[in-house]
This record gives structure tokens, C-alpha cells and sequence, in this order.
């Protein structure tokens, strides 16, 4: 009996913790709509799908990142679905699935953690800009190249990833002090 009600806890877990992502990536992007300075700079939906990744695992976290910017599109209107919802859903998924499987794989020190981040931050960037250049190649903007997917994914986003150093480690050890996600603890 206690086995089934673990496995079934665990479950409930892992569907707060995905509506939960689901719900930041629809929100954020709100409230950082407001600065028009730097608001999109912010990348605020890369946030959720780091989380996502931690929380849930790679695989569970990659989906929850992947569909995102999809969801988002049909609730909001915006991103735009072709191409840039699109690009954003596979670099989400790129993002939530190497921080996972970092995180799993690497020692678990804070060092691990950073470490896991600066990888998955250059994968998600290098695997969104090459789909969009691909998806515009092959459509109607031709003029979207590799000097703009390098300005708009490695230089535009410079204060969305300095926030991202700031915000997400402190919420998972945060998350793991009170026992609500096991980071310091062998999974």
C-alpha cells in the first residue's frame, strides 16, 4: 500500500511541477513584456524550461519546454508560430533536456550546476538558431542568416542569461533545502 501511495504522490509531483512550468512560460513573458527596453532580452521562457528540465527530468522537462511556445502561440497569439514558435520549441527542448540530463550525470556540486547551465544554454541557443535558419532558408525569408541568428541568440540575449545565473540555481537549491526537489542527494 505505502508504495502506491509514493508512486501516486510522485505523480501528483511531477503534474504541479509541469502545470507549474507550463503556467510560468505563459506569464512571464507578461510581465517582462513590460519593459519594452529589455523585455524580450529577458528571454523569459528559457526560465520554465530550465526549471522543467530540472524538475522533471529530461525527457518529461523537454516536452513541457517543447510545447510551451506552441501553447503560448494559441492562447496569446504570440510568438509568432512560423518560425519563430517553432525555433523556440525545439531550443527549449534543448535547453530542458541537457540541463536534465546534466544534472543527473554531473557531480552534485554548484559548480556541476553552473556548468550544466552554460552547456545547456549554448546547446538550446545553437539548436534554436540552426532550426530557424533552416526554417527560413527553406521558406519565404530568405534574408534571416548566420550573422542575425548569432546577434539575435549569442549578443540580444546577454541580460536574459546573466538573469538566468542569478535566478535558476538559487530556486533549485532553494527547492532542495526544503525537500522539494533532491539535487544534493544521489537520484
Amino acid at each position: 500500500m505505502r508504495t502506491k501511495v509514493y508512486k501516486n504522490s510522485d505523480i501528483i509531483k511531477k503534474i504541479t511541477f509541469a502545470a507549474s512550468c507550463l503556467a510560468l512560460s505563459l506569464v512571464l513573458p507578461l510581465l517582462t513584456g513590460s519593459i519594452p527596453e529589455i523585455g524580450g532580452m529577458l528571454c523569459p521562457m528559457h526560465i520554465p524550461a530550465f526549471l522543467a528540465g530540472a524538475l522533471l527530468g529530461p525527457w518529461l522537462g523537454g516536452a513541457v519546454a517543447f510545447i510551451s511556445p506552441i501553447f503560448r502561440f494559441f492562447v496569446f497569439g504570440s510568438p509568432a508560430l512560423f518560425p519563430r514558435g517553432v525555433a523556440m520549441a525545439f531550443e527549449l527542448f534543448a535547453y530542458a533536456v541537457c540541463f536534465g540530463l546534466l544534472l543527473k550525470i554531473l557531480p552534485k556540486k554548484i559548480p556541476s550546476m553552473y556548468a550544466s547551465l552554460t552547456f545547456a544554454m549554448l546547446a538550446g541557443r545553437i539548436v534554436g538558431g540552426v532550426t530557424k535558419v533552416l526554417l527560413v532558408t527553406f521558406g519565404a525569408m530568405s534574408s534571416y542568416g548566420w550573422k542575425v541568428f548569432f546577434t539575435a541568440y549569442f549578443v540580444e540575449t546577454i541580460p536574459g542569461v546573466i538573469l538566468q545565473f542569478i535566478l535558476i540555481p538559487p530556486i533549485l537549491l532553494a527547492l532542495d533545502r526544503v525537500g522539494v526537489y533532491n539535487y544534493s542527494k544521489k537520484r
